[in-house]
């Protein structure tokens, strides 16, 4: 019998194992999904409930086991979308500079120039999520109806995790300047 620690980590490069297969097969993930990480998922929560009450809650493992346990049903919601990933690592990923360089940023001189920041910075991780050139858009060279019209639309929408959605106001012969981006309420 393997250590506990041991198991957890053997059922979860499974999962991961499963959305490796799933990017080279994206038609088939929600299958992949319902059929092979859901049962995974149950033997990790087996796993989970046979070793929470028996295990320290003080000790690193009984601390992990306390958390999974807290946020399961945060864990579990990723099968229910193929479009949802198994963590949030890219958002992380993309907040990571700002959260840094949080303490450049933490006094503003003005309300104004607070809401200007966040407005600038989620303008260009909405370029960056959208395969966008921030630097054009920000300049206004931007052509009309570049953002959102292989979709149909002039909107971008950025549907992973917490990421800003902006609305690009369409107005058809002008380039689109950072002014005329707003951020939905």
């Amino acid at each position: 019998m393997h250590q506990p620690a041991t198991q957890f980590l053997h059922l979860i490069g499974k999962l991961y194992a499963a959305e490796a297969r799933a990017r080279k097969a994206p038609q088939r993930c929600a299958r992949l999904r319902r059929r092979y990480s859901r049962v995974v998922l149950e033997q990790i929560k087996a796993l989970l409930d046979q070793h929470l009450e028996t295990t320290l809650p003080g000790g690193k493992l009984g601390q992990a086991l306390g958390y999974l346990g807290n946020q399961w049903s945060k864990l579990c919601r990723y099968v229910e979308n193929e479009t949802w990933p198994i963590c949030n690592n890219a958002c992380e990923n993309s907040i990571r500079p700002f959260v840094v360089g949080r303490k450049n940023w933490l006094f503003s001189d003005t309300v104004a120039g607070a809401k200007a920041s966040l407005n600038l910075y989620s303008l260009i991780e909405t370029c960056k999520a959208n395969d966008i050139d921030s630097k054009r858009s920000i300049s206004g060279d931007l052509p009309s109806g570049e953002i959102g019209e292989e979709h149909g639309s002039t909107n971008v929408k950025v549907d992973t995790y917490a990421r800003p959605t902006l609305r690009v106001k369409s107005n058809s012969s002008q380039p689109r300047r950072a002014s005329s981006i707003r951020r939905e309420e």
